[in-house]
Formats: C-alpha cells, structure tokens, sequence
C-alpha cells in the first residue's frame, strides 16, 4: 500500500491517480474510472471527479493508495 498526503481538504479522483502514479494520463485515468475498473473504498467509483479526502483508500489493478492529510 501506497501512502499519499494532501494539503488540500480533498483531490479528485483522477488527480490522484496521476499523481499516485496509478496511471500515466489524465485521458487513461478517466477511461480507468468509467469503466468501473478502479475501487473506492472496496465500492467501484465511475466518478472521474469524485472528492477523495484523507482516509480514503483507492484500488486498482491490486494496487492500494490511501489518502491522509499533510
């Protein structure tokens, strides 16, 4: 598991996945995401946007991130 701290009281979903590099792009994040293909908190998420905040954890591809606060 992969433990990414924010400053910002949130970051999108697929913000976070680039910038956990999950993903390379923003244009592959979003086609990760809408294709039901990466977890939020256990649950599929198909929002690209979606506001991760500290605690959150994020799955994809048997990779976990999990989000805490700076």
């Amino acid at each position: 598991m992969e433990i990414i701290k924010i400053k910002e009281e949130y970051i999108r979903l697929d913000n976070l996945m680039k910038f956990s590099g999950l993903c390379d792009t923003g244009g592959r994040a979003k086609y990760l995401i809408q294709n039901g293909e990466v977890k939020l908190n256990g649950e599929t998420c198909t929002m690209r946007g979606k506001k991760i905040r500290p605690g959150d954890r994020i799955e994809y591809s048997g990779k976990i991130v999990e989000v805490v606060a700076e």
